[in-house]
């Protein structure tokens, strides 16, 4: 997929975390970022968690954030394409984003040509060695039959278990620091460097790691965009990538 003109990516807004009012007063902040994003871009990205948790009934969505989808109604009706990447707490977006804004999702990582420069982008999760417990957990969620089966729960029960198991979340506790492993450590390098030997990608960007980075690797880029609980940074991308922290 080829796009021009000023992109704008963000990921881990974790919309219902920590409780209602932390996350109401996040959403605010947000709706101010997106406001930018309606002046100038052309392309905006979302790279996954942006809600803590999502599952879609076929006549039922989780209740709350009207505001933040309410703009994003609005930066679609001004013309401005919305990406949204599916990460390990909202893996279970299935159509109303698509058939309520035309949002375009993706599952996986996807290739773009953006602005002249190849880029591979994502969530960022389950990628280089190991992590095969994650991985298998992954899977098992992202079956269709298994989906299927959750969704016989009634979504006061469905919705309970999702918030006991986002207690549990390192993004529920306020004084984890999420901490740099290293470039022999990182699960994401340690891919990049491996992807890199058989394709050329000027720039890979993910979310996830709830830290803001921009690292070269080779004749490569890595960006992730940070989050939302503690960072409020993305990545503006319109002759050269570049990571901001958003003030008010």
């Amino acid at each position: 997929m080829t796009l021009n003109g000023k992109c704008y990516f963000a990921s881990d807004f974790h919309f219902g975390s920590p409780n209602k009012e932390v996350s109401d007063q996040r959403e605010e902040l947000i709706i101010q970022w997106l406001d930018l994003v309606l002046q100038d871009g052309k392309h905006l990205f979302l790279l996954g968690d942006i809600f803590d948790y999502w599952f879609e009934y076929r006549c039922v969505i989780p209740k709350g954030n009207y505001r933040f989808l309410a703009k994003l109604y609005e930066i679609r009706k001004k013309g401005i394409e919305i990406y949204y990447f599916t990460g390990n707490h909202d893996m279970w977006v299935k159509n109303y984003l698509v058939q309520e804004f035309g949002i375009h999702i993706f599952r996986n990582q996807q290739e773009f040509t953006i602005n002249g420069k190849k880029c591979l982008i994502g969530h960022g999760d389950g990628l280089g060695p190991g992590q095969y417990g994650y991985k298998l957990m992954r899977w098992m969620f992202s079956r269709k039959f298994n989906i299927w089966l959750y969704g016989l729960l009634p979504s006061s029960t469905s919705f309970a278990i999702a918030r006991f198991f986002s207690k549990k979340s390192r993004a529920m506790t306020p004084s984890y620091e999420e901490q740099f492993m290293g470039e022999d450590k990182e699960f994401v390098i340690l891919f990049i460097k491996e992807y890199l030997k058989e394709h050329q990608i000027d720039y890979f960007i993910y979310g996830h790691r709830h830290l803001a980075l921009n690292i070269p690797i080779q004749n490569s880029r890595y960006f992730n965009t940070g989050d939302w609980l503690k960072l409020n940074t993305y990545l503006v991308f319109e002759e050269e990538p570049e990571l901001v922290k958003f003030e008010v």
